[in-house]
């Protein structure tokens, strides 16, 4: 019974794209160093074209994920091996660059922590754990999952996507694959179709470039939308060390016109708050007045200017 099944799950790999033989790079192991990696790269200008071609589902996953962070819910990551792991990267990654909590963007992967370093056997496959793993953060309706999961097939990853739709949950995908089991089950399908890997049986190529980018995406725009943005420049720098300090520093320079002697003392006054401190040049507001017209404003820099300015 079990070999029955092995041969059944491999029928079906057989009629994914990810898991399909690529025609291209069929003598891969005859090239030398050169050939084998301008056929990577060839490959691997394949991925952002397939990204672009779900640009409106990408939109569309963001405002649910600002609306769910505007009602103070929270993003949620799951998936399982090399998905997983792009989920956890992507989450850990949000509270040093954008100065959110770290609870705001959370990442799960299949067989808990231990699971980023060492693949944890069967964990992709238990159908209850991903549930569990929600309830053990008290997921609920107002938060946002976004499950991923490059064949589209993982059953961790498809029980957790209808265990939030069910609480009423925003769903969301993320696969390579197209009208598979985990896209059927998320309100919004993300499936970029990159093609065959370059060397089959290895979805963390490709597929995983495409997933990296595609969260990528939804954080950053998700983060400019709610505010943490001023022009083209990150103002919710926490400068917690010298790299950063000396960042907040050039950022308040940049938008404001002033020189780095005066963006430091601005920085220094606001206490290290970096778009205070671009508020506190641009339109000589006091720490506090400034501090609660942010506040008024949800934290939107240009709004606040714009008042001031503006009248």
């Amino acid at each position: 019974m079990v070999v029955k099944n092995y041969i059944e799950l491999a029928g079906e790999l057989e009629q994914l794209v990810s898991e399909s033989r690529n025609p291209d790079t069929h003598n891969l192991d005859e090239l030398d160093s050169l050939a084998l990696l301008q056929k990577i790269n060839e490959e691997d200008h394949r991925v952002a074209p397939a990204i672009k071609a779900v640009l409106p589902q990408v939109a569309a996953a963001v405002e649910k994920i600002v609306a769910a962070f505007q009602q103070g819910g929270r993003l949620v990551y799951l998936g399982a091996g090399t998905s997983g792991r792009l989920g956890v990267l992507d989450a850990v990654e949000c509270p040093p660059t954008f100065s959110v909590p770290a609870q705001q963007v959370i990442g799960i992967i299949a067989g808990g922590d231990s699971a980023i370093h060492k693949a944890v056997e069967g964990a992709e496959d238990d159908t209850q754990l991903g549930i569990e793993d929600l309830q053990n953060i008290d997921f609920s309706a107002k938060d946002v999952l976004v499950g991923i999961a490059a064949s589209g097939r993982t059953p961790y990853v498809i029980h957790a996507l209808n265990y939030a739709r069910q609480l009423g949950a925003a769903t969301i995908s993320v696969t390579c694959n197209p009208d598979s089991t985990v896209t059927r089950s998320a309100e919004i399908a993300i499936c970029p179709v990159v093609g065959p890997e370059v060397l089959t049986g290895s979805t963390r190529m490709k597929s995983g470039s495409a997933q990296k980018m595609i969260l990528n995406m939804l954080t950053t725009a998700s983060m400019i939308r709610c505010g943490k943005a001023y022009q083209n420049l990150m103002v919710d720098v926490s400068a917690s060390n010298e790299k950063l300090y000396a960042r907040a520093v050039r950022i308040v320079a940049e938008a404001t016109g002033c020189t780095l002697q005066q963006a430091s003392q601005a920085v220094q006054k606001t206490g290290h708050q970096t778009k205070l401190a671009i508020l506190h040049l641009v339109t000589g507001l006091d720490v506090d007045k400034g501090q609660k017209l942010l506040i008024k404003h949800q934290g939107r820099l240009r709004s606040a200017i714009q008042e001031v300015t503006h009248g």
